[in-house]
């Protein structure tokens, strides 16, 4: 079973890859995870004002123009004594969408005053698994006119570049789950560690690996940021983690079907 994953970033879906991969054991190996941005399907407009609207409306973008099930996630930083920011504006915190280094500056710059002890914070994600209702099949606006994988692999043939199109058709949908994750901790002065991506270099969750400490120059004993601990050791206390460990009844079911 194909399922989409509604992100342009290929490193997001190796992540998702890993936790569905170790959630669902044998049974993972009759998905194959594909992200939209391989398809060349557009982003979304993020209309939502809260992290469980904007996943919903890109799994449902995804599910509605594909005719597959897909899997969306939306999440931030909660900074405490910044009133909740940077919220679902995290991602383009500094103004460009996905400047990591442009955000985490801008953010550290913000929050320079702050004592260590005041300087909490949380991520939150949430994850929504929509499901395309194939049965009922497609209200055409372009050229596929069946559901399903068939409709997929003919609706990528023809963009002007040599690459796949963007689907054109439109599916109803027939259910859709989301669920909350979060991850408690404290927004550090200086970056950490080489692994994750956005505000992970900055954050040390309040959850840590057992005998593990940081070992970088400086900080010898220190607790590790996100960006210092492996992918299982961050999948396993993170936001994401939990928000998709929680989906994963939903999936089981449609593996069933």
């Amino acid at each position: 079973m194909q399922i989409v994953v509604a992100t342009h970033n290929e490193g997001k879906l190796v992540e998702i890859r890993r936790i569905l991969e170790e959630d669902l054991g044998p049974a993972a190996a009759d998905i194959e995870l594909v992200s939209a941005g391989s398809l060349h399907l557009p982003d979304p407009v993020e209309t939502g004002v809260t992290f469980q609207e904007n996943a919903l409306l890109k799994a449902r973008d995804v599910a509605s123009r594909t005719g597959l099930p897909a899997i969306a996630d939306d999440s931030g930083l909660i900074v405490d004594v910044m009133g909740n920011a940077p919220g679902i504006l995290s991602a383009r915190w500094a103004g460009a969408h996905g400047h990591d280094k442009a955000n985490n500056a801008l953010l550290l710059a913000q929050i320079e005053d702050i004592p260590d002890a005041k300087r909490t914070a949380r991520f939150r994600c949430a994850a929504a698994l929509v499901v395309p209702d194939t049965e009922a099949g497609a209200d055409v606006t372009g050229g596929v006119a069946d559901g399903g994988e068939a409709a997929l692999s003919s609706a990528h043939t023809t963009a002007a570049d040599g690459g796949p199109a963007p689907i054109s058709a439109r599916y109803a949908i027939a259910s859709e789950t989301v669920e909350l994750g979060e991850m408690s901790g404290v927004i550090i002065r200086k970056p950490r560690g080489e692994h994750g991506f956005g505000y992970d270099p900055l954050f040390v969750p309040d959850d840590q690996p057992a005998g593990r400490t940081s070992t970088e120059p400086d900080y010898e004993g220190e607790p590790l940021t996100s960006a210092e601990m492996t992918p299982a050791e961050k999948n396993a206390i993170s936001h994401r983690g939990k928000a998709l460990k929680a989906l994963i009844p939903a999936v089981e079911a449609l593996l069933a079907d």
